[in-house]
């Protein structure tokens, strides 16, 4: 492998710094009658302390982005992957290091440049003399969580070396197909002021990105309280793992007994819908959009306690979801309206389903 390819276990790296909702629930939900005497599925109760704990460890090192913690765990937690774009410095990189530590599971980093190529992130088949055979040298890409720095760096062709990671778990290579292990997820970084050298996402590779986020400068209180604990101290060198692998499946499985009824479903279809039928969207949201939006629903839901999906549950994953998915119109761009009003607009025009119960 290339020294361009770096792999880790939890603790060995640094990285960089980075309103509302805590990351974590403040209360948790009982378990429901679909949860009991199912062995290997987390209660809520265990899912509300977990997560607990991984959101304040990330925050030792992410000071004052709750937020974008809360959509990191969701993410997690829905089986998906996240992109984190922003301009340099933010903590984009630190976001993605911070929470691949917080869990005691394989984490790999790749740092993506114009001439690496697909091989050096899915692996190779070398020639074996003494066996007489070739034997498959995996890549960085084995790993429960892969932070992928800088992804716009690489070509479109080591781009696309991702494609079937991340939707099918798994890697054809010679035609042989080796799974990948789950829990899986790719965190991805990108800086989107700088274009020089870089190429873009594809529309089909950012479609496999359950969420996007953009951290954002922090306010002086917590760039302050970055100053005072950070300057002359890492806070990565220290982070040590408060969860695993196998706690981290169990949640995931808690997540996808979250009860949806049919009316959240049908207004999780119609959100998406709409965004195929808005006059600024040249590409509206995907099938695929709809399935991570109801597992982001679901993993919201279970992070705030509950054991049913709400409304608001799909708001609040709603922008993160779909924004980055859909293509702009030239008149939009020339009315300067982005991707996020759109969604929002959205949001206030598909009627709520009516009624509070939703069980």
């Amino acid at each position: 492998m290339t020294s361009r390819i770096q792999s880790a276990t939890p603790g060995e790296h640094q990285g960089e710094q980075a309103t509302g909702q805590a990351p974590y629930p403040t209360g948790a939900g009982s378990v429901s009658g679909r949860q009991n005497g199912q062995a290997g599925r987390a209660s809520l109760d265990e899912l509300h302390e977990t997560a607990r704990r991984i959101a304040a460890n990330v925050e030792r090192v992410l000071v004052g982005k709750p937020d974008v913690i809360r959509i990191a765990l969701v993410t997690l937690l829905a089986e998906g992957h996240l992109l984190v774009e922003d301009v340099p410095g933010v903590g984009k990189t630190s976001l993605a290091k911070a929470l691949a530590r917080s869990i005691d599971c394989t984490v790999s980093r790749i740092q993506f440049t114009p001439d690496l190529l697909p091989s050096d992130v899915t692996g190779v088949s070398i020639y074996n003399r003494q066996s007489g055979g070739f034997e498959f040298r995996p890549g960085p890409v084995f790993a429960n969580i892969v932070v992928g720095d800088e992804i716009n760096r690489a070509s479109p062709k080591t781009q696309s070396a991702l494609l079937e990671c991340m939707e099918e778990h798994q890697v054809t290579v010679d035609t042989s197909t080796y799974h990948l292990e789950e829990p899986f997820m790719v965190i991805a970084t990108q800086n989107p002021i700088e274009m020089e050298g870089t190429y873009a996402l594809p529309e089909a590779q950012r479609d496999r990105f359950t969420a996007r986020v953009s951290i954002g400068y922090p306010d002086q209180q917590a760039e302050l309280a970055m100053v005072d604990e950070h300057a002359g101290h890492n806070p990565l060198a220290d982070l040590e793992p408060v969860s695993d692998r196998e706690s981290v499946q169990r949640l995931i499985e808690a997540v996808r007994s979250v009860h949806m009824s049919p009316e959240i479903r049908r207004y999780a279809v119609d959100l998406v819908a709409a965004t195929r039928q808005v006059p600024e969207i040249r590409l509206g949201a995907s099938p695929r959009a709809t399935l991570q939006l109801v597992r982001a629903a679901r993993a919201q839901a279970a992070l705030s306690g509950r054991e049913f999906v709400v409304p608001d549950d799909l708001h609040t994953v709603a922008i993160p979801v779909l924004a980055h998915r859909m293509v702009l119109t030239t008149e939009a761009h020339a009315a300067r309206r982005s991707a996020t009003d759109v969604v929002r607009a959205i949001l206030h025009r598909v009627p709520v389903p009516q009624g509070s119960n939703h069980r």
